[in-house]
């Protein structure tokens, strides 16, 4: 194994206490998208589809991104306080996302927003300090593109017809 690959793969197992509640969430959000969008596959209804897609994209495999680019690419790894916190305003603000969306009540998706925007930057802030090299980079890139998309999700879900 080469020695790049080596000390990536160290640096993530060091770091696997602190992504592990990321990981685990991340994972059931995928299976949940995925039986949501057997289940609901007969109905052929579009807000099926779509709580089914953000579930495993952006609930679940965004959710597992962010914790193996924090064990990755933090300084130091964040306090258990301050994962639990990451976690929780994750998973609270994907909820209140989907349920606002499915409920058509903005305002419940705004406030997911807004947890959501609170945990994207806590861990662009987590990771400015250390390079990272290419992977780095582009895993501060995915967190800015998820930043940017927020604001963007939120107009396209008010014009969407009823």
């Amino acid at each position: 194994m080469s020695s790049p690959t080596r000390t990536w793969l160290l640096e993530l197992q060091a770091g696997w206490r602190d992504i592990r509640l990321f990981a685990i969430l991340g994972v059931i959000c995928v299976v949940g998208g995925g039986l949501v969008a057997a289940s609901t596959a007969p109905l052929q209804s579009e807000r099926a589809s779509w709580a089914a897609a953000y579930l495993v994209l952006v609930a679940g495999v965004a959710q597992i991104a962010l914790g193996v680019g924090q064990a990755l690419f933090a300084e130091s790894p964040p306090a258990r306080r301050i994962a639990a916190a990451q976690v929780a305003g994750w998973n609270v603000g994907n909820a209140a996302v989907i349920v606002g969306t499915l409920v058509q009540v903005p305002v419940i998706a705004d406030i997911g927003a807004v947890l959501l925007l609170a945990t994207l930057i806590r861990s662009l802030q987590a990771v400015r300090g250390r390079s990272g090299g290419r992977t780095g980079r582009l895993y501060r890139g995915l967190l800015v593109v998820l930043v940017v998309s927020i604001p963007i999700g939120l107009v396209l879900a008010r014009l969407r017809p009823a």
